[in-house]
């Protein structure tokens, strides 16, 4: 496996109060980069290629701290995502702005807590009028991200602006991945938490 190619780019979060929990959660950096698709080789298995694709990565850092010692871990939190793209254009007078979620689960009392999304090499050149961007911060306007416990938004954080910006952008839905759809799924095990699956134990 070849090493993996970075243009970081890191931000720390703006907090925002948001609700009687919010105490327990934070979320203390938001980073992006591109990253080329891993390399990977397996006996009679042929096919190479060239010049590997480059993902948006977007990686978060949370806290949970709750003020007591139990539950020593959360059955289910959401931590949802609202990435702004750079291609202001015809369609998108404002930017792109894509959507998505994903659930953790067995979530440990901590800090330094990781979540991690993706959009994948032909969506960004879909967005990007057939060519991906060279830098991170080519690719990206800002980057918005909340957790939500059983409904209830407990924190929030943002690359930039105040408050809730996203809410006023048209949402695009369907474009933005959790690890396990993406060939990252087995790189990194036990650096994120980890994704709800469709089996027990999970």
């Amino acid at each position: 496996m070849s090493p993996l190619k970075w243009f970081p780019v890191t931000f720390v979060a703006l907090l925002l109060p948001v609700a009687s929990q919010a105490q327990e959660f934070a979320i203390s950096k938001i980073d992006f980069a591109l990253q080329e698709s891993p390399k990977m080789s397996g006996s009679g298995y042929d096919k190479k290629v060239t010049r590997p694709s480059s993902w948006l990565e977007v990686e978060v850092t949370f806290d949970w701290t709750p003020r007591t010692a139990e539950p020593l871990y959360l059955d289910d939190i959401t931590v949802n995502y609202y990435i702004l793209l750079n291609n202001k254009s015809k369609d998108f007078p404002q930017g792109a702005l894509l959507v998505g979620s994903v659930n953790h689960v067995n979530v440990g009392q901590g800090k330094g807590l990781k979540s991690v999304m993706y959009v994948a090499p032909r969506s960004l050149e879909r967005f990007f009028g057939g060519k991906i961007p060279n830098t991170a911060n080519q690719t990206v306007s800002g980057i918005g991200v909340t957790i939500t416990k059983a409904g209830q938004i407990v924190a929030e954080g943002s690359t930039s602006g105040k408050g809730q910006w996203w809410t006023t952008y048209q949402q695009t839905q369907g474009y933005v991945l959790n690890k396990s759809e993406t060939p990252f799924a087995h790189l990194a095990w036990d650096y994120f938490e980890a994704v709800k699956g469709r089996g027990a134990g999970q």
